[in-house]
């Protein structure tokens, strides 16, 4: 067995960046940024108006003064003309300023009678005038690499920048292994049970940016597995579930091997995931993960979500972890790094009592992965320790 450590390091190793694509804005959503998004032009493109009411003069602007309309000045159609003393433009929210005013009264600080009107109240808590570029200027960027949020495309488009260059979606094929499943939907024997572990992790990966395809089931024999790894011909990364360990159905480490896969490791000294392998077969990287449901999907935090990151453009980096109180006493640990279900709230987490890898109920109510090194001694309600939220 090896540490986590450093079997994470040998996935990073087999983490092949994915090219670059240009997509449209209305694509790049949740896309990685592989190159930067640079300003063609400021925001605003003009000092605008952050207020319905009435550009003037800020000299002008005292409670009893009256000043003549002269014109009216909506969002995308200027005044073209100049504000002059005792003057003043009806404006609008995100309209020029005209020239000669270097203050927009609030209409609620005035009173209007026909082409006048009189200052009821003087301003106060700024000039509400945005200023030209004060948000951004030409050349400034958006740098990568950067998953791409809602606010980021919103500062993109406003940039004036139609199409971003992004990495390619890594494509990893998902395929379970043994006969005793069944897809969901299906009517299962006795002595079967319905797959899930594709689905969390499908879910897991196409959010992380992958574009995960689920293969069909393949059976415990040798042919069965070499046709469904035919299928995963085109992939970035092919995942396994099941058939990792050392068990007489358990094949899939050697019908790889026979396809011509170059092992890297076998086992990993963690808890829930012991049973965890990994390799190249015909250019893609392969891991092979446990199947129980629960080791599965801690492995594919703890290892798979970093590899994708380290795919897409991001620094090869564990997955982070945060700080927090133990909101429990548990005993000792043994000679593997164990991640432990439990909540984390307030900063405090508590794990569950009940630890068992094929627990999906409490892996649904968890909301972080408490880690106890190996050989941890026993802690108490109170001490620090580290978490990895999921």
């Amino acid at each position: 067995m090896i540490p986590v450590s450093e079997a994470l390091n040998h996935l990073f190793d087999l983490a092949t960046p994915v090219e670059r694509e240009s997509v449209p804005l209305t694509d790049a959503a949740g896309r990685v940024l592989a190159e930067p998004v640079v300003a063609a032009r400021m925001q605003p493109p003009f000092s605008a108006s952050a207020m319905d009411g009435y550009a003037v003069r800020s000299a002008e602007a005292l409670p009893g003064a009256r000043l003549r309309v002269i014109g009216t000045a909506p969002a995308g159609r200027a005044f073209t003309g100049s504000v002059g003393s005792g003057e003043t433009v009806r404006i609008f929210t995100g309209a020029p300023v005209p020239h000669g005013a270097d203050l927009v009264l609030i209409q609620e600080n005035t009173q209007r009678d026909g082409e006048w009107i009189t200052v009821t109240e003087a301003a106060s808590g700024g000039n509400n005038i945005r200023p030209a570029g004060g948000d951004f200027k030409p050349g400034d960027r958006i740098e990568e690499p950067r998953r791409l949020s809602p606010a980021d495309l919103m500062l993109a488009a406003a940039m004036n920048v139609a199409d971003l260059v992004v990495s390619r979606r890594p494509v990893v094929a998902v395929l379970a292994t043994g006969d005793e499943l069944v897809m969901p939907g299906e009517a299962p024997r006795d002595d079967q049970i319905v797959a899930c572990n594709g689905f969390g992790l499908k879910a897991l990966l196409d959010a992380a940016g992958a574009e995960a395809r689920l293969l069909p089931i393949a059976r415990d024999n040798p042919q069965s597995l070499r046709t469904a790894f035919g299928l995963s011909d085109g992939a970035d990364l092919i995942v396994t579930i099941g058939g990792a360990s050392v068990g007489d159905h358990d094949l899939v480490g050697e019908v790889a091997s026979g396809l011509g896969m170059a092992p890297c490791f076998h086992k990993v000294a963690m808890r829930p995931g012991k049973p965890l392998m990994a390799g190249r077969l015909n250019g893609a990287a392969m891991v092979g993960l446990p199947g129980n449901p629960v080791s599965a999907l801690v492995c594919a935090h703890v290892f798979l979500l970093p590899m994708l990151r380290a795919m897409q453009g991001f620094p090869a980096t564990p997955a982070p972890r945060v700080p927090a109180s133990l909101g429990s006493d548990v005993g000792p640990n043994g000679p593997r790094e164990h991640y432990m279900r439990a909540v984390l709230e307030n900063g405090v987490v508590t794990p569950f009592d009940r630890q068992d890898s094929a627990l999906l109920t409490v892996l649904s109510r968890a909301n972080a992965l408490l880690v106890r090194p190996v050989a941890d001694g026993p802690r108490s309600a109170g001490d620090p320790v580290e978490v990895l939220p999921i």
